[in-house]
């Protein structure tokens, strides 16, 4: 080991940052506060020994062999801690570099299936033309799926962009409902609106604010069969503004409620209904809300509909 890497080995906060972890779930820092501690005990058992044993041999004997004991476990507890931070990390950067490997080759087939189905290559026959439009709709859920791997990938590294700044939840809100309006429509399903005036600005990222507010949409559209409404409030609540989407859906399973913002998760009758989607939306909504100091939650009842909610503080000028 040369001595620049020597030196490296002593930059816990370095280590930390690679493996994408806070001091306090990172193994190399728990290891120097355990160090800490099991030093501080040692003192701690040399003077009530001292008071007890008049013997000092025995006292001395008996720290040193239970400092040894307390650092070799604590060496072990903590090694094992770093293969499985490591493993976590090789795997979010596999994953990383797979989802950007798989970009481009599916927006290539994207062109490349519009091209054949506009007929600019020859004509297209009706029996051929329903094969293209499947072929059209899975390429559609791959790349889906690949935007939110990156996303999960991103968020677990830190390195999601978060250029947070005052603004306006209302109007981010109506962008993203005029982009949803067409989906709402051929679903149809009606969007209610219901915003308090003069509302504060909050102080987030407005781009990954959008993105939850677009996966909650889209969970609404999603998950309401036949004619519906989906209702969307903004309002102040105590030095937060609060959002609130409510759905006429098919609502979630109680057995299912605790795991809902789990990675990969779909409730049991989403999975019956064979509703679309990667079971990665909710995990990425309240990951950006957390990490904008905000707080998320739902309501629900089977059969009789959801209501997601999410508060993020005031902006403090």
């Amino acid at each position: 080991m040369d001595f620049k890497n020597f030196l490296e080995s002593f930059n816990i906060l370095g280590k930390c940052k690679r493996y994408g972890l806070s001091p306090w779930q990172c193994p190399q820092f728990l290891f120097l506060v355990m160090g800490i501690v099991i030093i501080l005990s040692e003192f701690v058992f040399y003077f009530l020994g001292s008071y007890y044993i008049k013997d000092p041999k025995i006292v001395v004997l008996v720290i040193s062999g239970l400092t040894g004991i307390l650092f070799i476990i604590a060496f072990t507890i903590v090694k094992g801690f770093e293969n499985l931070a490591e493993s976590n990390r090789m795997k979010s950067e596999f994953i990383n570099i797979v989802s950007h490997q798989l970009r481009a080759p599916l927006s290539n087939l994207s062109w490349t299936i519009e091209l054949i189905m506009s007929g600019r290559l020859g004509k297209i026959e009706a029996g051929q033309l329903e094969y293209f439009k499947i072929l059209r709709e899975n390429n559609g859920r791959m790349k889906d799926l690949v935007s939110d791997l990156l996303t999960v990938s991103r968020l677990q590294s830190a390195n999601l962009s978060a250029r947070e700044k005052p603004f306006f939840i209302e109007e981010v809100t109506t962008e993203a409902i005029k982009s949803f309006s067409p989906y709402a429509k051929a679903s149809n399903i009606e969007i209610k609106t219901n915003f308090e005036k003069n509302l504060p600005e909050i102080f987030a990222s407005p781009e990954q604010v959008k993105m939850v507010i677009e996966n909650l949409l889209d969970n609404a559209i999603r998950y309401t069969k036949g004619k519906g409404k989906i209702e969307v409030s903004i309002g102040k609540e105590n030095n937060s503004v609060l959002f609130s989407i409510k759905d006429m859906g098919v609502g979630i399973p109680k057995n299912d409620q605790k795991y809902l913002f789990q990675k990969f998760f779909r409730s049991e009758n989403a999975m019956k209904r064979q509703t679309q989607g990667s079971g990665l939306g909710l995990y990425i909504a309240k990951s950006i809300i957390e990490n904008s100091k905000g707080k998320i939650g739902f309501a629900s009842q089977e059969n009789i509909g959801t209501t997601f909610w999410f508060a993020l503080p005031i902006n403090k000028k």
